[in-house]
């Protein structure tokens, strides 16, 4: 994939954080962004934990964009989760990200082939629903993963990690690397991202605790996820602020470019950088010394929870009720509000783990 369409694919599955708030591990949201279909959808019949795991289940897998490298890791961990599990992966979807009418008609045709579950990310939070509400009414479970419909329209929403998590790891990732003691600095997209602006919410908080009395927070910056803009505005802060030991960049975009300005530039390898990036894009700069580490979340563990999600629908075991509970794999997992399961802590990169991932 060209690396911009990639960039911008990046860059909107971070954006689509902005509904994952306040969420603990596998744990449920408190807060519903959603104004219509608000109520998650359960199918009638109460849940049985205790309800053997069906095999020889159908489950279909429908991400934003096939081919791209995100999601061809996210559905590689459902394929491998519903082997290990006894039942069948089949996976369709548009090859543009945007094509929200091909979703519809794959949702249309899942339907008809009679699968027992669907897995998908959807492009369009309303768009999807006519499609899936019918999907639900001939029994099919509906799990969403990364980027969810309105509660109504599924039964279960896959987060993929917490605002709080995000927020708070980063903080500590970058004071553990600037020995605790400095100034820095964060670059973020646009002064009105909603995602990126609770993160930094977070973010100030945890920089309250009392270990980190000699790090000062001294400027926020904004590059409005725009190569060019984030490159400048990190040329700025350091010009502006010369002591600066770090700066967190909670955006793909603002990440890779704060990493192309620094690697190139007096300040490699003495002003840390951390915060949100893509594997594929931070390679090299974790490579030349850089970037020691940042983080996202593991799009394999993604799909393997959805796969287990939906596996556990189709079995009775939940109906996507909160408080149910279920086990995934080595984990129990419990439904919050709204239905939404949160995947779990960030994923750490660096250069041990970093040549094992792809997107």
């Amino acid at each position: 994939m060209h690396a911009s369409t990639l960039r911008r694919a990046c860059a909107a599955l971070a954006a689509a954080t902005s509904l994952a708030l306040a969420l603990t591990a596998c744990g449920g949201t408190t807060k519903n962004d959603v104004k219509d279909d608000s109520g998650a959808a359960s199918s009638a019949g109460k849940a049985d934990p205790h309800a053997a795991t069906k095999k020889g289940l159908t489950v279909g897998f429908l991400p934003k964009q096939v081919n791209n490298p995100y999601f061809t890791t996210s559905d590689k961990g459902g394929e491998k989760a519903l082997a290990e599990l006894g039942s069948t992966y089949k996976e369709v979807g548009p090859s543009s990200a945007t094509d929200t009418s091909g979703q519809v008609s794959y949702v249309n045709t899942l339907t008809q082939q009679q699968v027992d579950a669907i897995a998908v990310s959807a492009q369009d939070p309303g768009a999807l629903c006519t499609a899936l509400k019918q999907a639900m009414t001939n029994g099919i479970k509906v799990v969403t993963y990364d980027s969810d419909t309105n509660p109504g329209c599924r039964n279960a929403f896959i987060s993929q990690a917490s605002a709080e998590d995000l927020g708070r790891t980063e903080v500590r990732l970058l004071a553990g690397q600037i020995g605790y003691k400095g100034e820095i600095a964060v670059l973020s997209a646009a002064q009105t991202a909603t995602n990126q602006n609770t993160w930094i919410g977070y973010m100030k908080d945890e920089l309250k605790d009392p270990k980190y009395k000699n790090v000062k927070l001294v400027k926020v910056a904004y590059g409005n996820d725009d190569a060019q803009q984030s490159f400048q505005q990190t040329q700025g802060l350091l010009q502006e602020h010369p002591n600066l030991k770090g700066i967190i960049s909670p955006t793909t975009v603002g990440i890779k470019a704060a990493a192309q300005y620094l690697s190139g530039s007096k300040y490699k390898g003495k002003v840390e950088l951390t915060g949100l990036g893509t594997p594929n894009d931070m390679r090299k700069y974790v490579k030349n010394g850089t970037v020691d580490a940042f983080e996202l979340w593991d799009p394999a563990k993604l799909g393997d929870l959805a796969a287990r999600t939906a596996v556990a629908l189709a079995s009775g075991q939940i109906t996507g009720k909160e408080g149910e509970t279920f086990k995934a794999g080595s984990t129990t997992c419990t439904i919050g509000k709204d239905g939404v399961i949160n995947l779990g802590k960030p994923t750490v990169f660096d250069g041990k783990n970093i040549d094992r991932f792809d997107f």
